[in-house]
């Protein structure tokens, strides 16, 4: 019924931590709901951290992330109904709206923006997660 795109555990992604949870990058529900993990500033490919220290530069290579697994799902950016963006700190609300927004111009979703007092990783400012919705058209 879902179809689970780039499957992984958590005890490969977090190998210091002693997790071991199957996850996977994007559930696509029905074949028109699209539910992406959140994302950081890490390469999908080689999980190198990028932007360490630069709370606009790890949301671009966030939405990096999120364009690239949308167009895996089938979807694009402009498919994007939800966006949440969880922040380490509110002094970095306008650099990273203001690269988030350069990303979603004339897309108009919802959006939540969250403080939280950490990430999963010390150096990660930002995470953004999305939920889309493919259209019966394109």
């Amino acid at each position: 019924m879902h179809t689970r795109i780039r499957k992984f555990n958590t005890r490969d992604t977090y190998p210091e931590q002693k997790l071991d949870n199957d996850l996977c990058q994007v559930v696509v529900a029905r074949g028109r709901t699209v539910f992406v993990r959140g994302q950081v500033g890490q390469d999908l490919d080689s999980a190198l951290n990028v932007g360490v220290g630069d709370a606009a530069a790890q949301a671009h290579q966030a939405m990096t992330n999120i364009e690239r697994l949308l167009g895996e799902a089938g979807a694009g950016l402009q498919h994007i109904c939800k966006i949440t963006i969880y922040l380490t700190d509110p002094r970095y609300r306008e650099a990273v709206y203001r690269t988030i927004g350069g990303w979603l111009k004339g897309v108009y979703p919802v959006s939540t923006g969250i403080v939280v007092t950490a990430l999963a990783r010390p150096e990660w400012l930002v995470e953004v997660d999305v939920i889309a919705v493919i259209p019966d058209e394109p």
